[in-house]
């Protein structure tokens, strides 16, 4: 309980832009002033929270304002897509005070490729001269599909030779950190909510856009991710019943219409964009960004593929939208600024128009507004909310003996 009080107050000051006071935190937190005081006292001992001066409202003794201390605790974030590896540094206030790409490494066993992002992270923590003893850990947002429970990387499309890899345990030895783990989709979600880039909405689907397609849920202010971690595979939600043949039998799905690795080939195949002898991970994003390019500056067919493409996936995300009852979908990742003009100027239409909820109220629609590092962050949050987010788990008793 007293673990479950002091997140509770931890995540009620990182909240406030302004900070709060005791008097505030007890009325907020439902809990008793002298809990409040002792909580406070144990954070401003440990240097999570810092006094931010007074404040005075009406009669009466002025009230200390509490704030985070952005040096009371840092977390490493790791984002591994089969073309880049990004990582980034955070303070407890979400400000990245490193980071670095570089390209996947697949030319050596991925246990050995693991071990050189344990070295990366140690030089990057030495570089930026913070105390390794306020590093609460390392956070890494993975392709799924993933173990959650023994922290296993088990066989992501486009990364060969990743086949169960216990990412997690080789990292931490790596390291000589807390290791936290979690699909790259999840990872943004938890991002979008522990920034409250999502507009302050309580209930939304996070569309990710980078080599794959996949969703992140919250509903209720809590990241929702599945018996096993694994939330938000839509790669097989059917949305072209006439599309091109998918591995899994069917026709039409998401995996063989919308990915990016598809678009490109269909620009390619059109003339939208010059042939190339078959797909490159490594350049898909440039090649996306030059189909983009090329419907702005007026190709037709580079056009259609896109319009095309929101159709589709809107198709898909309808029947999250529909499924789950959310107020708002998020569309992120590494290749989403290629799609930005076309989804924002489509998306709200198609959902409207799809959604079974249109006369009770409407699906808003909105890009992420993360920037820079915004994949290696959101992996940096996985720690962060850990740290700071309170866990009803938490109150659970442990019944052994």
């Amino acid at each position: 309980m007293g673990d479950f009080n002091q997140s509770v107050i931890l995540d009620s000051i990182r909240r406030s832009e302004e900070g709060l006071s005791r008097v505030e935190l007890a009325g907020s937190a439902g809990l008793a002033a002298q809990t409040v005081s002792n909580i406070c006292r144990r954070l401003l001992d440990s240097g999570l929270i810092v006094e931010a001066g007074k404040e005075t409202s009406g009669p009466g003794k002025p009230r200390t304002i509490l704030r985070l201390n952005p040096k009371g605790m840092f977390a490493v974030g790791v984002h591994i897509d089969p073309a880049l590896t990004s990582f980034a540094l955070v303070d407890a206030v979400g400000t990245v005070l490193e980071a670095l790409e570089v390209p996947t490494d697949f030319s050596q066993p991925a246990e050995d490729a693991v071990r050189a992002m344990g070295r990366e992270i140690r030089s990057l923590v030495a570089r930026s001269g913070v105390d390794e003893g306020r590093i609460a850990g390392v956070g890494v947002a993975t392709p799924g599909p993933v173990d959650a429970a023994s922290g296993t990387v088990v066989a992501p499309p486009h990364m060969p030779g990743w086949t169960r890899v216990p990412l997690r345990d080789i990292l931490a030895e790596a390291t000589g950190l807390p290791v936290v783990m979690d699909k790259d989709v999840t990872a943004a979600a938890v991002a979008e909510l522990w920034t409250g880039s999502a507009g302050g909405a309580s209930n939304f689907v996070y569309v990710y856009i980078g080599t794959g397609i996949g969703a992140g849920l919250v509903l209720g202010d809590e990241v929702v991710r599945g018996s096993s971690g694994n939330v938000g595979e839509i790669g097989h939600i059917i949305t072209d019943p006439d599309g091109p043949p998918c591995d899994c039998g069917r026709r039409g799905c998401v995996k063989v219409t919308c990915m990016p690795e598809t678009l490109v080939a269909e620009a390619r195949a059109l003339g939208a964009l010059p042939a190339a002898e078959g797909a490159h991970p490594a350049t898909l994003q440039a090649d996306l960004a030059a189909l983009a390019a090329a419907a702005q500056g007026g190709n037709a067919e580079a056009a259609g593929i896109l319009e095309r493409s929101a159709w589709r996936l809107a198709g898909a995300v309808s029947v999250l939208t529909n499924l789950l009852d959310v107020d708002q979908v998020v569309f992120g990742g590494p290749f989403w600024p290629s799609l930005a003009d076309t989804y924002l100027a489509r998306f709200p239409d198609l959902l409207a128009q799809l959604s079974v909820t249109t006369d009770v109220h409407s699906v808003g629609v909105a890009g992420t507004r993360l920037l820079t590092s915004g994949e290696a962050f959101g992996a940096a949050c996985l720690v962060m909310e850990k740290t700071f987010s309170p866990n009803a788990a938490q109150l659970l008793l442990d019944s052994k003996p």
